[in-house]
């Protein structure tokens, strides 16, 4: 392999290896300003997008351990998004921006945990809650058998107060 190959695999290897995910993205005919407020949408989620040739990629996620991916995710230019603690938020993002540029850019696919991730796989992921949401849910979760007790011990005392305003008032 050239020199210069073999940094641009090692270059791809290394976004790779920063994130759990990388989803694929065809831009064929987004413009500039486009892709720069996608990439300033992304930036703020902690996430990048780079655009890499697809025999560079292959060879990085080959190194990076992922398993076989379609060879619909190699066609055309593409574009990896990845990075975030938030795949899911980095998702919403992603299809919002394709949604909105329908004809100029599609997801392709993606990974996660080193596993595939089909388009309907990716769209799933963006309508998931987003990760404070989902912490607050389950604090919620741990809270509402606490909740319930002090409630059922609370019954009693209550139940009596009630008794004697009633013989108070003269029910």
């Amino acid at each position: 392999m050239r020199a210069e190959k073999k940094f641009l695999v090692d270059e791809v290897f290394n976004h790779l290896s920063k994130s759990d995910y990388v989803y694929f993205a065809n831009f064929s005919r987004v413009t500039v300003a486009a892709i720069s407020a996608l990439r300033k949408n992304l930036r703020q989620n902690g996430a990048e997008c780079h655009v890499v040739k697809n025999s560079i990629l292959k060879l990085a996620l080959e190194a990076n351990g992922c398993l076989r991916l379609s060879d619909r995710c190699f066609e055309g230019h593409t574009a990896i998004v990845m990075g975030g603690e938030d795949p899911s938020g980095v998702a919403k993002i992603l299809c919002k921006f394709s949604k909105d540029n329908e004809e100029k850019m599609g997801i392709k696919g993606g990974v996660l945990a080193k596993a595939p991730l089909e388009i309907s796989e990716i769209k799933a992921l963006s309508e998931l809650p987003s990760l404070e949401v989902l912490r607050a849910q389950i604090l919620a979760l741990f809270n509402a058998p606490a909740q319930q007790l002090v409630r059922v011990l609370n019954a009693v005392p209550q139940g009596m107060v009630n008794v004697l305003q009633a013989r108070v008032r003269g029910d």
